[in-house]
């Protein structure tokens, strides 16, 4: 309808079911070998799918814009070069296939149209009703052709000097640590997403292994074979905020981690990079130390960026958001049967920390939420120390001495125990093993390179052979949670905590 059209919004909607169909039936164009090439559109749409398809392969093409399967009637010619309509992909076939091309689309109930054909000449010439709306060679549209390079200009932000300035001593150490882990398990960025996720459907095309036994990654069933995708994005925005370069390798490396914790081996990575204005030389600086870091932390991981997106202009008068870039990494698990989870599985199982605990609470959500302190450092890192880590998890997981792995990012080493009990309703009995470490840093402290894992008793000492730095923490219980001798209750009650507490805060924003 006329109000309809007026409705639709400035920011794409993507369809997951139109995704779905369009992905199949392109998988069905590949094996029908009929296609030259194919190029998904995303950013600047067919002007930028064009240009990049042309210049990979040398060549030029005539498109037809009134040809192009529209939403909306009477686009101008630089509305549909620039469209950025999400399910859409450009297909270049080899000639008098096209009838093919056209039943498989038709299969799928999927729109397809023939808008134009290869040149020779290495122009893009765009056309509307036969007259000529633009026409430029596609080479200098790409990177490393001919398109502009720009220097910005890059200043250090001033807040990064009251980072500095930050000192652990003017924090004092709580003593009703107990009240501390209620207010924390219920932060929104901590508590459990279930009252959203629940509101989706998880099963659908029936591949997803994570429903009852969850992993640090979402693990996905390659049907007829027993390998698995394991899939994660990461991305804590206060991290970067606090040290862009630190913040940004810390994204890719719990990505990693997670992966790693999940039995896979990571192979890639995609990013949705968000920022300010890139004219503004502080935000500028963020955008070039993020890209530093995520360029150091991939290479040594050696996921390959293949693909994603740069957000700029993301602010209010307020200011700028907080840097927020985010990682998507896949990674492969080359035998389901080797899947690792994270829960807990049987009372009387050992409880050890993999890596090293800190005296830090830079950057937690402790520190930001509960003391209120907008200004500290990035959380405890050094990227040499989380390879050796993750590599041990991949070891102890290949030779199965370990039950469950999980590893500790926002609320800390109490969250990750919480979070590892949760799933079969177990407790656990734990004490604090370095009593030279505060015990909010202890318990609350977000330091990397750490990792939560369960072993059998009878695994115990081949466990302690196999690892270099490990703290044992204590044991799995009943249903008991003691902290240091303390009992502080039955794990469902902190279970409760933990799952409700988004549901009670969204009620006080939804209609009675």
């Amino acid at each position: 309808t006329e109000s309809s059209a007026e409705d639709l919004p400035a920011v794409q909607v993507g369809d997951p079911f139109q995704e779905k169909k369009l992905l199949e039936a392109c998988l069905e164009i590949i094996s029908a070998d009929v296609l030259v090439g194919m190029q998904d559109m995303g950013a600047a749409g067919i002007i930028c799918s064009t240009s990049e398809t042309s210049a990979k392969g040398v060549s030029g093409m005539r498109i037809n814009l009134e040809k192009v399967p529209v939403r909306q009637e009477n686009m101008k010619p630089w509305e549909l070069l620039l469209s950025e309509s999400q399910e859409r992909m450009l297909l270049v076939i080899h000639k008098g296939r096209e009838e093919e091309v056209m039943n498989i689309f038709e299969k799928w109930d999927l729109p397809c149209s023939e808008i134009g054909e290869v040149t020779g000449d290495g122009m893009l010439r765009f056309y509307m009703d036969n007259k000529l709306e633009a026409e430029l060679p596609a080479e200098s549209l790409v990177l490393g052709g001919g398109a502009p390079v720009y220097e910005r200009e890059i200043k250090k932000p001033a807040y990064l000097e009251k980072i500095q300035k930050f000192s652990l001593k003017n924090i004092r150490v709580p003593k009703d640590l107990k009240n501390l882990a209620e207010q924390i398990i219920a932060l929104p960025a901590i508590a459990s997403k279930r009252w959203i996720t629940t509101q989706y459907d998880s099963t659908v095309g029936i591949a997803n292994s994570n429903t009852n036994a969850p992993s640090d990654a979402s693990i996905v069933l390659i049907k007829n074979t027993t390998k698995a995708l394991v899939i994660t994005t990461d991305c804590n925005s206060r991290y970067v905020f606090a040290d862009p370069y630190i913040g940004c390798m810390i994204a890719v490396s719990e990505a990693a981690r997670n992966i790693v914790c999940s039995g896979g081996v990571p192979l890639g990575v995609t990013n949705c990079l968000n920022f300010g204005n890139p004219y503004d030389p502080e935000v500028y600086y963020q955008f070039v130390e993020a890209i530093k870091g995520m360029g150091e932390a991939c290479k040594k991981f050696e996921t390959p960026v293949t693909g994603g997106n740069v957000s700029f202009y993301n602010q209010s008068p307020d200011g700028p958001v907080y840097p927020t870039p985010t990682i998507g990494m896949v990674g492969l698990l080359e035998n389901i049967d080797d899947k690792m989870t994270l829960d807990f599985k049987n009372a009387g199982d050992v409880i050890y920390l993999v890596g090293e605990s800190q005296d830090d609470i830079g950057s937690s959500e402790y520190l930001h939420k509960i003391c209120g302190v907008e200004f500290s450092p990035a959380p405890h890192f050094e990227l040499e120390q989380e390879f050796r880590v993750q590599g041990a998890v991949r070891e102890l997981i290949k030779n199965k001495l370990i039950l469950s792995a999980h590893d500790i990012s926002e609320g800390g080493l109490f969250v990750t125990l919480c979070e590892s009990a949760f799933n079969n309703n177990l407790g656990f009995n734990v004490a604090q093993v370095k009593n030279k470490i505060r015990k909010d840093a202890y318990w609350f402290g977000e330091a990397q390179s750490r990792v939560v894992v369960s072993v059998s008793p009878g695994s115990t000492e081949a466990f302690e052979k196999s690892v270099d730095t490990f703290e044992k923490l204590g044991t799995v219980t009943e249903k008991e949670i003691i902290i240091d001798k303390e009992n502080w209750g039955n794990i469902m009650a902190w279970k409760d905590k933990y799952e409700t507490s988004i549901e009670k805060q969204m009620k006080s924003y939804l209609p009675e």
